[in-house]
């Protein structure tokens, strides 16, 4: 090793669109960009810079590693996500307003929802239908008043079935209540809805974020943290060890305060209608050739994190078969590089000429595996410039300590971004 210095949302525009920039695609050119990343001073330290095998590094840090540090809207849990700082970073300096930015791995939206605070045009897509669910209610939220209209019309005295096993978390009254609101979401904003009423769609968003976490803002028993749904077998034994019964939960009081919490910072301003879908990051065809001023996106990295385990609760409160969902588990470097590959040659398309792909990606397996190498591997032959490596480093987050990983040692608490720029 060398070392040298479908779609399934085209939302309404919330007012007159902003006018996407013609004559040049970004607010700054990679030059540009580059010199400013190599310049940056704003947290007092100075950006080290070096070749490693070919590729050049950028290290320093670049946004605040704090977790509650960004806008309200943005806290919904969901596994493996990064901060909506590292999206802002680069919407803010590679794009203008009215700019489509896309994130093809969506998962919670923190690339979309970050897009419209910034008044960009909101690209996403995720195998996952869940994906979608979480995001588009936060891209144009309805007012308070009339989500607790809403509350106040579903049925909550037809609980339909009732799992029973599902009281290892929930009171019996209060998996009643998870119950009945569960039967009329389904009943009044089903999956394959294209345009859902927008108080239902943020219940069920809400309801789908409170199912179960370690606080009294939940609506079950002590559990693991909120992006993590153990199994009922695990959760039984949780009871015991803690010597604890599950509670009785208010399910329509939580979710107004956690609704309240999330508006807390106010809403999206204006912008440029979101289009969001569900499938394979290889084929968005919603998605239209040349929409795209910037990608912010972090695929799924290798065999770490179990999507379909860690979502089989959410999965069967929408309505979504969790097993079914095509997520694939890549079990090799080779595999994930080629599907990082077939996903870098659909966002080719997407993507306008001048426009750049910011692809982040972490250490796994102990630092071995540096999966950013993948990435450039992935990129060649591609028409893609590959400009650099930028990392920022972090202090611990509670994912990273849940993992056992040393600060800056092991790297999933550290962001690895591969910047390209479309030819």
């Amino acid at each position: 090793m060398q070392r040298e210095a479908l779609p399934l949302f085209d939302e309404p525009a919330l007012a007159p669109s902003v006018p996407a920039s013609s004559a040049t695609p970004s607010a700054m050119s990679s030059e540009v960009f580059l010199a400013a990343v190599r310049s940056f001073r704003d947290f007092g330290t100075e950006t080290r810079e070096w070749i490693e095998d070919g590729i050049p590094y950028l290290v320093n840090e670049f946004w605040t590693a704090g977790q509650r540090q960004a806008h309200s809207i943005h806290e919904v849990s969901y596994r493996a996500c990064f901060k909506p700082q590292l999206p802002e970073f680069f919407i803010d300096r590679l794009t203008l307003p009215g700019d489509g930015v896309l994130d093809p791995f969506m998962g919670r939206g923190t690339t979309p929802v970050q897009a419209a605070l910034m008044a960009r045009r909101p690209l996403g897509n995720d195998v996952n239908p869940l994906s979608t669910l979480l995001t588009r209610p936060r891209l144009a939220p309805p007012p308070l008043a009339m989500i607790a209209k809403r509350l106040n019309e579903v049925s909550w005295e037809r609980a339909g079935q009732v799992r029973s096993d599902l009281l290892a978390f929930y009171h019996p009254g209060t998996l009643s209540q998870i119950c009945a609101l569960r039967e009329w979401l389904l009943r009044e904003a089903p999956l394959d809805e294209r345009r859902p009423d927008p108080a239902t769609d943020w219940l069920r968003m809400v309801a789908i974020n409170r199912l179960t976490g370690h606080s009294p803002g939940f609506f079950s028993v002590y559990t693991l943290p909120p992006n993590q749904a153990t199994s009922v077998t695990n959760q039984l034994r949780i009871n015991v060890k803690r010597n604890q019964v599950p509670p009785l939960r208010d399910v329509k009081a939580v979710i107004l305060k956690k609704t309240r919490q999330l508006l807390k910072d106010g809403l999206p301003p204006a912008h440029p209608p979101a289009m969001l879908g569900t499938g394979p990051a290889a084929r968005m065809a919603h998605i239209p050739d040349g929409s795209a001023n910037l990608v912010v996106t972090s695929p799924p990295f290798l065999d770490i994190v179990q999507y379909a385990q860690d979502n089989w609760l959410r999965g069967w409160f929408a309505g979504i078969d969790a097993d079914a969902v095509e997520i694939a588990m890549h079990r090799t470097e080779v595999a994930w590089e080629a599907m990082v590959r077939a996903a870098l040659t659909e966002m080719a398309r997407i993507v306008r000429p001048g426009g750049h792909v910011a692809f982040e990606v972490g250490e796994v397996r102990n630092g071995k595996v540096l999966l950013e190498r993948a990435v450039w591997r992935a990129a060649e032959g591609l028409p893609f410039d590959r400009l650099a490596v930028i990392v920022n480093q972090q202090e611990f987050t509670k994912t990273a300590n849940c993992w056992g990983v040393d600060n800056n040692a092991k790297g999933t608490n550290t962001n690895r971004i591969v910047l390209l720029r479309r030819h």
